[in-house]
This record gives C-alpha cells, structure tokens and sequence, in this order.
C-alpha cells in the first residue's frame, strides 16, 4: 500500500477547510489516503502579534513555510490560496494544479444588515488591502476607511462589538467555511475588481516528484486560464509599478469557441485616478492575454498612479499587501 500523501495547511480553519477539499479530490480522483500537516507560517506569527504585514514584509509571507516544508521533503503537497502566491517561480516547486474556482467577488459585512452604499458617511470600514481602500474610495460614499487583520472570526466580531460598521472580505473564504449567511452584499466587480486570484486554489508539488503528473487530475482548465491571465497581468504590472490592482479573467462561450475576457484596473492609492482595460482572447493564450493587456495599461500612464498623494501617505490605514491577506 503507497504512503499516505501529506498536504501541508496552515493552522486556520480556512486554511484546513481549504486543505480538506483538496484531500477529498486527492482521495477521490487518485483514490490515495491523504495526511494534513499543519505548518505554522510567519504570517500566522504576525497576525497573532498584530503586526502589519507591509511592516514586516509583505508578500509570501504566509507561502514561504509550506513552501520551505515542501522543498525539505515534510510534505508532499502543499495548498494556499493562489492570491497569497508571489508571481515569480519558486525553485524546485511546480503549481502542480488549480481546482475549480469558487466565486472570486468580495462581500460586505455590515451591522444591521445594510450594504455599503446605506451605511452613514463616517462610517467604519475594515480592510486589510490596499485594492479594496483604493476602489472603496473611487466610489465616493464618504466611509472611514481603516485597517484590518485576522481571520474571519476576528474581523465580523469587530462589526458585531461595534467597533467597526462594517468589514470587506472575499466570498470565497466564507463559502468554504459556511458563513455566507453573513453576508449582507456581494459587491459588483463593475465597482470592486477583485484580486488576481482570488476564490482559486494553488495545489504545489516539488517539481522532481512523480506525484506532480498524478495531481493534474485536480485541475479546472477554464479556471488555469483565467487566474494565469490576471496573474499575469499582475506580473506585468508589477515590473512597472506598485499601485493598488484588481484583475478579473472568465473562459465564456463564444461564436468559434471558447474566449478568454479579462478586466483589470490599477488606481492611485486614494482612487483618485485609475487606468481600468479590459482584453479578449483565446484560454491557450492567457498569459500572453493577460501580459498585453497589463502593458498596454502600463502604457497608459498605470506606473505613475502610485505617486499619487505620497505626502498624504502617513494619514493611511496600514493595509497588506493584497497577495498575502488571508480572507
């Protein structure tokens, strides 16, 4: 009988929920017992201590650990949410496979039941990501907007004690975790892009190990396609600049096949101004779809956004990195 495979997880209950749908597809598709290893991660440590994560560092910081648990051979697998990854290569790991995705929007949290557009103005806000404060604030509703950490748990109850009015999440996260009869409104991406990534799962192997073509059974190619195509407009963009970006990528059904339709947006960090494109083409070509398309917003004028009131920079909430939040 083959060896249990081991799926490194951090420790949150979103983490092992999201771990525990990959280990059923594993058990199901490759009919192989599956052991979850949980890996404390250095963004776990901050979190805890309540330390921004841009102070201490920023992206992959709640990737590293698995990804260091993977290469020394303590796991076999490992699973993050793909919006948490870095967009350069990891040496010796291989995205191995990304399963079918769940709804990529963000969502708001209110007292009361209200969404944002009846919230009062001064009301308060909590996001951790600096995508969301800058798209929030484009809209002109007048909300106090202020920095968040923690999980789930941690963010609704600073809405239930009243310390804040409301908080922004993404749906995914409270999907997997049966919470979604707390939502009081999923937001638009026409308003809110979301996060390159976000609602994706990233299952990794080291690139020397036969498990890697076995997990290929876990993959969603229209899903590949789409998150490949706002990954790589990240990419592109982050050679140039480091505004604040949402990217959205879907396979539809066209007149000669299927077609690949991406938007995406960069905006100056009080969403003052914004270069928003989107792109069409086929699901062979995403990261090509996906690399002209953040060129031709660089092009625009997207790397000089993030000059935008850098004098007004000591007056902003401490906000994550988007590729490291955890919900």
């Amino acid at each position: 009988m083959s060896a249990p495979i081991r799926v490194g997880t951090r420790a949150s209950l979103l983490a092992t929920t999201q771990c525990g749908h990959v280990a059923d597809m594993i058990r199901e598709r490759l009919g192989r017992e599956v052991e979850l290893v949980e890996v404390r991660t250095d963004g776990d440590r901050t979190q805890a201590s309540g330390i921004p994560l841009a102070e201490y560092g920023g992206v992959g910081v709640f990737v590293a650990a698995l990804r260091d648990a993977l290469v020394a051979g303590e796991v076999d697998v490992a699973v993050h949410s793909l919006k948490d990854i870095p967009t350069y290569p990891a040496p010796g790991i291989t995205l191995a496979a990304v399963p079918t995705r769940e709804d990529p929007r963000d969502v708001v949290v209110a007292r009361d039941g209200l969404t944002l557009g009846e919230l009062p103005v001064g009301s308060r806000v909590g996001t951790g990501s600096p995508r969301r404060v800058a798209q929030l604030s484009a809209l002109g509703l007048g909300l106090d907007l202020v920095g968040v950490r923690g999980n789930v748990d941690t963010r609704i109850a600073k809405v239930r004690s009243g310390e804040y009015d409301a908080v922004i999440l993404a749906r995914a996260g409270l999907s997997r975790i049966d919470r979604l009869h707390e939502v009081t409104e999923v937001l638009d991406p026409l308003q809110v892009l979301p996060a390159p990534g976000q609602g994706a799962l990233a299952v990794e192997c080291r690139s020397d190990d036969p498990l890697l073509a076995e997990l290929v059974v876990l993959e969603d190619p229209a899903t590949r396609a789409a998150v490949d195509a706002e990954r790589a407009v990240l990419a592109t963009l982050e050679g140039g600049c480091t505004a604040p970006i949402g990217a959205l990528a879907e396979v539809v059904e066209g007149e000669d096949g299927e077609e690949l339709w991406v938007r995406a947006v960069a905006l100056s960090p009080d969403g003052a101004l914004s270069v928003r494109m989107s792109a069409t083409g086929t699901p062979a070509d995403a990261v090509g779809v996906g690399t002209r398309l953040g060129g031709e917003m660089l092009a625009d004028g997207a790397g000089d956004l993030d000059q935008q009131d850098q004098h007004d920079s000591q007056d902003q909430p401490q906000l994550e990195p988007e590729q490291v939040r955890n919900a």
